[in-house]
């Protein structure tokens, strides 16, 4: 990519792609394409068709997909893997028949084995039973990859994939029921802090470990990639360290004053025990994350203070 090229960020007004919007700002790219949801229907496949064959990008980054935490994945199950099958084959297949330059297509962890050995590896892709509670969604973001990889093998396209952990930042959704882990505690935490509320309660045992990378770190990485990785193998892309979800909690609840306990309903699901990245890959390559958890976390709950006071 050059200054000028011109980039569609698909999902622009999203946590990720509005990080990877602000990301090409500040490196200088200037013919950037963003268009809503609300004028621009990407399960459409006529309207996708028209808006490539109209617009031409030159790259994309596709971020835009149907996300949401544990509780979301198993209740629209339906909407997760047909609204982002649709999404991913619309959008790749667009990109192929007008000839887009290169396409970083964005997964999830949860695409990994419920029992996979940890750290997870990029090997490590269908070698095992998915997670039950997230199987629609981590099979549309597998279909996706396997679409990236076989239009590259039929037609020669430079369609890569990148898998990010947990992530979180500007942006977020603070919906208790569709939200995940992290900006949930923040909120509840928040609340219940400002009610004098002496409980929390959060879903599970607190035992299970995850990893959290902000998203303005992982803007930066998409941007290295679409800069600097052309292979056919999509790239990890994470911290390499996680935390029990009760330490996330008691990291949150320190951040946010919220002096309280936290009340574990131990009826309800814990998801994959561990799903802690390996990403000596693209580490190896020349990125690293930067921002620390906490410094995360301070920053993310300034910007919800400031949204509440708005609001």
């Amino acid at each position: 990519m050059v200054r000028d090229s011109k980039i569609y960020i698909a999902g622009h007004k999203g946590m990720v792609g509005s990080a990877i919007y602000r990301q090409l700002v500040t490196q200088g790219y200037s013919n950037l394409i963003g268009i809503s949801s609300k004028d621009l229907d990407l399960r459409d496949r006529h309207s996708v068709d028209d808006f490539f064959e109209n617009e031409k990008p030159e790259y994309v980054f596709l971020a835009a997909a149907k996300v949401g935490g544990i509780q979301a994945n198993n209740l629209y199950r339906a909407e997760f893997i047909h609204d982002n099958l649709a999404i991913q084959m619309n959008v790749i297949d667009a990109a192929y028949r007008n000839g887009v330059a290169k396409l970083l297509f964005l997964g999830s962890s949860c695409i990994y084995p419920k029992m996979a050995p940890q750290p997870l590896k990029e090997d490590y892709l269908l070698s095992g039973e998915l997670e039950p509670t997230n199987e629609p969604y981590a099979i549309a973001k597998i279909a996706g990859i396997k679409m990236c990889e076989s239009y590259r093998d039929q037609y020669g396209c430079n369609f890569i994939s990148a898998m990010p952990t947990n992530l979180y930042g500007q942006n977020d959704n603070y919906d208790l029921k569709n939200s995940h882990v992290l900006p949930a505690l923040i909120r509840k935490c928040h609340e219940a802090k400002e009610n004098g509320l002496n409980t929390v309660e959060i879903w599970g045992t607190g035992t299970p470990r995850r990893e959290f990378l902000h998203v303005d770190d992982m803007a930066k990485a998409c941007v290295f990639l679409m800069q600097n990785y052309n292979d056919k193998q999509f790239v990890n892309v994470g911290v390499g360290e996680d935390i029990s979800i009760s330490d996330l909690a008691s990291t949150i609840a320190k951040i946010v004053g919220f002096k309280g306990v936290f009340v574990f309903d131990r009826t309800k699901p814990d998801g994959t025990p561990r799903k802690l990245m390996d990403v000596s890959k693209i580490n190896s390559l020349g990125w690293k994350a930067e921002i620390s958890l906490e410094k995360g976390i301070s920053q993310v709950y300034d910007s919800f203070k400031a949204s509440t006071v708005k609001a």
